[in-house]
């Protein structure tokens, strides 16, 4: 996993809730207090779950809140600061969601070592999308969180329904 999750994941952590919390998790994963990490590296997956689970401890809160803090702050808050191309011309949360495997195809294609997953789309009807999360890391509650983010910082109120370990329901308003 690139290090820029970890970096969004710091940075969530320390605002929210101060730098001594994010190192405590650092230290409660194994990681020295100090430890930093860079962007474009790749780290261990093991090792960024740990982290994660860290925090969860740290903070007292499930991995679905984590997911979904992360994925709203990664959405509103970090993204759009260090990817704002790929919120250029979007106007909706539909719109984006569907423009992200294109994303991801081309950071597979352009940056060595990135295995982002990749989304398949599946209309229900005009309202209700069917999103697929193909992905050997299973983080799935992960997609989720990020697609709840997608709808508010569109101010959009999507009803987002896990239908299994690879599938998503996404009921547009």
């Amino acid at each position: 996993m690139k290090g820029v999750i970890v970096n969004c994941l710091a940075e969530m952590v320390t605002q929210r809730f101060g730098k001594e919390k994010w190192e405590a998790a650092l230290e409660k994963a194994g990681l020295n207090r100090t430890t930093t990490f860079m962007g474009m590296k790749d780290y261990d997956d093991a090792l960024v779950l740990k982290l994660v689970n860290s925090v969860c401890n740290v903070l007292g809160i499930s991995l679905q809140q984590a997911a979904d803090a992360f994925g709203e702050y990664w959405v509103c808050n970090f993204a759009p600061k260090v990817y704002p191309i790929y919120y250029k011309g979007v106007n909706s949360a539909k719109e984006f969601l569907l423009k992200m495997d294109h994303v991801h195809e081309m950071t597979t294609k352009s940056l060595p070592g990135a295995s982002p997953p990749r989304f398949g789309y599946q209309w229900k009807d005009d309202k209700t999308l069917i999103m697929t999360y193909n992905s050997k890391r299973g983080l799935i509650d992960i997609m989720i969180g990020l697609i709840k983010g997608v709808g508010k910082y569109y101010k959009e109120n999507l009803k987002v329904t896990k239908l299994g370990p690879d599938k998503v329901e996404i009921k547009f308003p």
